[in-house]
């Protein structure tokens, strides 16, 4: 393939392109297709500079080096992008570039607008359209550089669309970048809405920028008056760029000084204002110190004589307390040897009480244990009867059954039931006379004995 750094005269530039070609050793084409896009991006933003300062600078639609600058951009953009389908010439790709495009109103806030703008014209049907659009609508608004660049700096992103190769990916996509800056001074008056964006067939024209040595003699006299007029323009532009930043700077400090004056002000005002209570506050507190003062002295004065006179008071009844003391130091003396005396008479009074007690239970045992020896007697007595009536039961049976066999059973048993009657009667009588005995004998002993002892120990304690 062949650059488009070309000599001025078509003639030569044939036997020039193939001494190139045969001269210079093979080369990478992804390398040979950038330094072919950079070099047309060159001749064509250049072509359009010049051609627009000798036309009026306000461009159309038909204006053919703007359509010419639209297709270069077109293909440069489409160059490297992923997926794309190579077609017989190198410069026609069936990708759109509407997609990374997109991204561009993610990066620079000021793209929105042209994004929603492109979004809602009615003829465009297709992503390469959007994509013309957007790139019509960037030129008019003199920010078709600045958006590029804001692109270019983020390759991370950029790398989901290009492959490594691409112009985007790589240096040549930064210094078209920057000669898209010089597109400032052209005004471009674009008519996107009734164009037929979808159904255009970007082919680059050649003959453009293929001129003869005349023409470009004259065209280097004319250029370097323009040159210099660009260049002043574009000093001015820049000036007037850093002196707009300076002022909205300026104006923002402006603002913000005036917003502190402001709270100052107010500060100083409150600050008065409290200085103002702080001394009619310190002068009321100086005014209650001094009637403080004067209360307290007073109060001193009263305390003091309080003191005096509580002294003199504490003195007298020192001299009462001794007398009392000593009086009641004589009346204790006393007391202890009346309680002395009571104690003496109270223990002989015990004493004698303790014999009488000791004299009255031992007669009470003396009497007790001879009703308990009466008792005993009985008691034997009453056994005595009951065994005498015991060996005549036995012996009264013992004749009934001698009875019982000599006369019959019937009258004998008849008998027999009639004679034990009585004895059995006298039998239980027996009994329960012993039982009395022995119950009252128990009852005397238990009852008669307790309150004896419980004197005993009372009179004891």
């Amino acid at each position: 393939m062949a650059q488009f750094g070309a000599p001025r005269n078509p003639v030569n530039w044939v036997s020039h392109l193939t001494a190139a070609v045969v001269s210079q050793p093979a080369k990478d084409p992804a390398v040979v297709e950038r330094a072919n896009l950079l070099n047309m991006a060159k001749l064509s933003i250049k072509g359009l500079i010049e051609s627009a300062l000798g036309y009026g600078r306000t461009l159309d639609s038909d204006y053919p080096p703007l359509q010419q600058f639209f297709v270069v951009m077109e293909h440069c953009l489409k160059h490297g992008l992923k997926g794309t389908v190579l077609r017989k010439s190198f410069l026609s790709f069936s990708r759109t570039i509407w997609d990374p495009l997109e991204l561009v109103e993610k990066l620079c806030p000021e793209a929105e607008e042209i994004a929603a703008s492109v979004r809602d014209l009615p003829g465009l049907r297709t992503p390469l359209g959007r994509a013309r659009a957007w790139l019509r609508l960037s030129m008019m608004q003199k920010k078709l550089a600045d958006y590029l660049r804001c692109l270019i700096m983020r390759r991370d992103l950029l790398s989901e669309f290009y492959e490594n190769y691409a112009v985007m990916m790589e240096e040549e996509g930064t210094v078209i970048v920057g000669l898209l800056v010089g597109l400032n001074v052209i005004d471009a008056n674009l008519c996107v809405k009734g164009e037929d964006l979808d159904s255009q067939v970007g082919v680059i024209d050649f003959s453009i920028y293929l001129k003869s040595d005349e023409d470009n003699h004259d065209r280097e006299g004319r250029n370097v008056h323009i040159s210099a007029i660009l260049d002043q323009k574009n000093y001015v532009e820049e000036l007037n760029r850093q002196l707009n930043g300076t002022v909205s700077s300026l104006h923002a400090r402006i603002d913000t000084l005036e917003k502190s004056n402001a709270k100052l002000i107010e500060e100083l005002a409150i600050a008065k204002n409290n200085i103002i209570k702080l001394q009619e506050e310190n002068h009321q507190i100086r005014n209650d110190n001094a009637m403080i003062f004067m209360k307290a002295h007073q109060h001193l004065e009263a305390a003091k004589a309080s003191i005096e006179a509580e002294q003199m008071y504490r003195q007298h009844a020192r001299h009462g307390l001794n007398e009392i003391f000593t009086d009641i130091c004589t009346h204790h003396e006393d007391t202890q040897l009346r309680q002395e005396s009571d104690t003496d008479l109270e223990s002989a009074r015990v004493q004698h009480e303790i014999e009488l007690a000791v004299k009255l239970l031992e007669k009470d045992i003396l009497e007790k244990q001879d009703t308990l020896i009466g008792l005993k007697e009985q008691l034997e007595e009453v056994k005595a009867i009951n065994f005498e009536m015991y060996q005549k039961m036995q012996c009264s049976e013992e004749e009934a059954k001698k009875r019982d066999v000599n006369d019959g059973q019937d009258g004998k048993s008849t008998q027999m039931s009639a004679c034990r009657k009585p004895y059995e009667e006298s039998d239980k009588d027996v009994l329960n006379q012993s039982r009395n005995i022995e119950i009252s004998y128990m009852k005397a002993a238990s009852v008669e004995s307790a309150p004896q002892y419980k004197l005993i120990k009372d009179i004891s304690f």
